[in-house]
């Protein structure tokens, strides 16, 4: 499901930055989603890093490792399909309207 919807995105983009089997999501050649080697769950990011403890604190998701604190790790047993659908189509959101106008403009 995540990697349909990932692929349905606009200017969407998977890759494997760090070999080993990752499906990084980028717009713009920047990360919006990250599912890991170990294919637990996804990783996004949240509007703020209190979005994220929240989410954390609430048991929906764990501490992204190696990203920064607004990332969180949801498992893909804590997570029913609309509220993960939901917080990918976020993350894209936050990373794209953080990108130039004009890429904006381009990715249609």
């Amino acid at each position: 499901m995540v990697r349909a919807l990932c692929a349905t995105l606009p200017g969407a983009e998977m890759s494997d930055p760090w070999g080993g089997g990752h499906d990084a999501w980028k717009v713009g050649g920047k990360l919006f989603a990250v599912i890991g080697t170990m294919d637990s769950g996804v990783s996004v990011k949240c509007a703020d890093a209190e979005t994220a403890a929240l989410l954390i604190e609430v048991n929906r998701a764990e501490p992204a490792p190696y990203f920064h604190r607004s990332w969180v790790h949801l498992p893909w047993d804590r997570v029913e399909d609309d509220e993960l659908r939901e917080r990918i189509v976020t993350s894209y959101r936050l990373i794209r309207e953080k990108l130039p106008k004009k890429v904006q403009a381009a990715l249609g």
